[in-house]
């Protein structure tokens, strides 16, 4: 097997046994990855419409 399928193989095994172990705590985890994503995609794009319109005005 190539690392890729081992380390895919090893983050599946992890994931499963947090969500068995500690449901809760997984949930808040990704809960707040996914608001950090949002955080900074809205903050790139709202960087992207300042330029565009400074640059048409």
């Amino acid at each position: 097997m190539d690392k890729k399928k081992i380390l895919t193989i090893i983050g599946v095994l992890f994931v499963g046994f947090w969500l068995f172990t500690d449901p809760q705590g997984l949930t808040s985890t990704i809960s707040a990855i996914a608001g950090g994503i949002w955080g900074v995609t809205t903050d790139v794009f709202g960087g992207v419409i300042g330029t565009i319109k400074g640059s048409t005005n």
